[in-house]
Parts: C-alpha cells; structure tokens; sequence
C-alpha cells in the first residue's frame, strides 16, 4: 500500500494535467456568454433560445466526442439556461470521457467502439428530446437567461469597464416592468397606467369615466411620451454600442476571471478524488462492481457518478475482460458525465435541482441499462 507521500505527487500531476485540459473550453463558453449578454440584440437572444429546441440533437453528438470538457461546457451553458435541461442531459448521457481512449488502448473491434458511442448518443438523444417535451407539456416556464447573476454571483469584474446595460436587461426590462406600462393597442385594453388612475378614482368616490376631453388630452400626452421614449432608445443604443465598442477587454477579463474560478474549484475537487481513489485502488473499485452481480446495473450507474477519470477507466475495463454484462457497462459509462458534474454544482443554482439533475441521470442510465439487458443487447 503506498503511503501518502507517494500517492500526492501522482495525484496532484493527474488532477492538474486533467483540469488543465478544460481552460480552453470554460475560457470560451464563458467568452461567447460574455458576448451573447453584451452585443446580441433581444432578437438574437429569442433565436438561441428558440434554438435550443434542437439541442439534444447537437448536444448527443458533440458529447461522443472523446473530452469530457463538453460536459464542462454544457453544465456552465445550462446554468446561464442558454441550452435547455434536455440538451444537457444529452451531452452528460453520450459523453464519452476516459471510455474511447481505453477502448482504443485494448484494442477493442471498431465496430464495438462505434456501436458503443452510437446507442450513448442515441440514449442521450431519446432522453434529452422526452425531457424537453415533458417541460413543455407542463407549461414549464422558460426561464430567462442569466447570464449577468453568474457575474453578480462570481464577483467576475465584467462591469468595471463597461457598465452599459446590457441587451438582455434590456430584454428582461422590456418583458417585465417596461412592458407593464405599455399600451396594447392591438387589443384595445387599458395601459397600467389608466389601470391605476380607475382604481385611485373608485377609491375616491370618483367616477372612472373621465369623458372625451381628457381621452384625448391622455392620448396627446401617450403619444408624446411615446416619442421621448422613443427618441431615447436610439439614444441609448448609440450610447450602448459605443460603450461596449470599448469594453471587449472587459469581457475577456470576466471570462478569464470565471473560466479560473471554475478550473480552481475542479482541481481541488479532482486532487481530493485522485487521492481517494489511488489510495483505494482501482482494483478495489473493480471488485466492488464486479461482486454484486445481481445489481451490477445499479452499482455501475452509481459508480459512474464519480466525477473522475478512474470511474470510466475501471467500467470500460471490466467490460472487455469479461466481468461485467453490456447493460451494466452502458448504465455505468452513461452516467460518466466527467467533471461536468463539477461544474454544474458550482456554478448552477438552486443546488436542490442539481440533485434532482443527478438523481435524473442515474435514472437514465438504470433504465437504458434495464433495457440493454432485457433485449438481450450485446455489443
């Protein structure tokens, strides 16, 4: 048994060289955010989140792919909810992590390789696409992008220089307090404001009907307000370009400033797991799966929560020797999400849905474990 001494040296070159792979990836999710909040117009925004419809469908795909920093990037995306709950749950379900290297390594027939990350993208597929409709059919509320708490949250510094507000304020203030007050001429219904002005007369005694004279000195008054308002808005808009024409340095800085935030918490958490598991043994972990044949499916799919590479190495193992059956290997391998675990717990709020995400994958991969077993599926 080697002494911790020996274990720290390889655990703290393990953890680093794997969260020094995610920088590129946190550096530019973080950096498209930055700019999707600063420079896209409300339109743009309403595009990606219509968007989003589609994004189990790319999500399946580029989770296949042999890095686990796709996962990072999905759960940093969902926690600004700029890609939906079922497209992250794509990526998480067909991300592929440590399995194709080790694959690859034991020279695994590339038909099983494909067949493997085929049935993950479809399952991440199936499951990201149900998710969704679900959501939808219980008219579950689209939540607005939020991209600005993250910073508010991080302390990033992205309004030191630029403290223009942004086109998603500007969306929010134009579907919440701006909205209220409009007119829906299209309807013919009262504003907020002769809303008001109705209920301070009923409670005065007053009558409401105010009579023609002050209709139109009301709607003289509307349409003048209306064209400051209006005068005002391209005012702002030069203004607000002008301001961020200045500001790319600002937005960088932020997204450096959280891409290392997130790298510092991963790789604590990474060295503390490299410890653990090197101090157990991957062999340890192996006979754990392997002796409780009879809930294999279950056992691999809690295994394979293990936010580090050892889970997916020692589950992919298994498989080719032998010892454990393919809907036990799927369960575990689907649940991999790597440390996109990680990411989605320290940066999504609230963190009781974060258990709720967890719960939900594991599920996922019983169930598609369940059902490779059933049908008799063998790779």
């Amino acid at each position: 048994m080697e002494t911790f001494a020996e274990i720290l040296p390889h655990a703290f070159e393990h953890a680093f060289i794997d969260t020094l792979k995610l920088v590129p990836f946190l550096f530019v999710t973080y950096l498209a955010m930055e700019a999707l909040e600063h420079y896209a117009s409300s339109k743009s925004i309403a595009a990606v989140r219509r968007a989003g419809t589609a994004g189990p469908i790319i999500g399946a795909l580029l989770g296949v792919v042999p890095q686990c920093g796709f996962s990072a990037a999905a759960a940093t995306l969902y926690s600004a909810r700029v890609i939906t709950l079922g497209t992250l749950f794509a990526v998480f379900l067909s991300t592929s992590d440590e399995m194709l290297p080790i694959m690859i390594a034991a020279q695994a027939p590339v038909e099983f390789i494909v067949e493997v990350l085929a049935i993950k993208a479809l399952c991440g597929l199936i499951a990201g696409f149900a998710i969704d409709a679900v959501l939808r059919l219980r008219h579950h509320a689209v939540e607005a992008m939020r991209i600005h708490d993250l910073c508010e949250r991080d302390h990033c510094g992205c309004d030191d220089e630029d403290d223009a507000p942004s086109a998603l304020s500007d969306t929010r203030q134009e579907h919440g307090e701006g909205a209220a007050d409009r007119t829906d001429d299209s309807d013919g219904g009262l504003s907020r404001g002769e809303e008001r002005e109705a209920e301070l007369a009923c409670a005065s005694g007053e009558r409401p009907d105010h009579g023609h004279d002050h209709a139109r000195e009301h709607e003289h008054e509307h349409a003048h307000d209306h064209a400051h308002d209006h005068a005002h808005y391209h005012a702002h808009a030069h203004d607000h370009s002008h301001g961020h024409a200045h500001g790319f340095g600002a937005i960088a800085k932020s997204s450096l400033v959280h891409a290392l935030q997130v790298t510092l918490f991963i790789f604590l958490v990474s060295l503390a797991l490299e410890i653990v598991i090197d101090g157990v043994g991957e062999d340890a972990l192996a006979s754990f799966i392997s002796a409780n044949s009879n809930l294999s499916v279950v056992v691999s799919a809690i295994v394979g929560l293990i936010p580090n590479c050892a889970a997916s190495v020692v589950l992919t193992e298994l498989y080719l020797e032998g010892a454990l059956s393919t809907g036990a290997m799927l369960a575990g391998l689907l649940v991999s999400a790597g440390v996109g675990l990680l990411v989605l717990f320290r940066a999504n709020r609230p963190m009781h849905e974060n258990f709720l995400i967890v719960a939900g994958l594991v599920a996922c991969g019983v169930v598609f474990g369940f059902i490779a077993g059933v049908f008799g599926v063998a790779l």
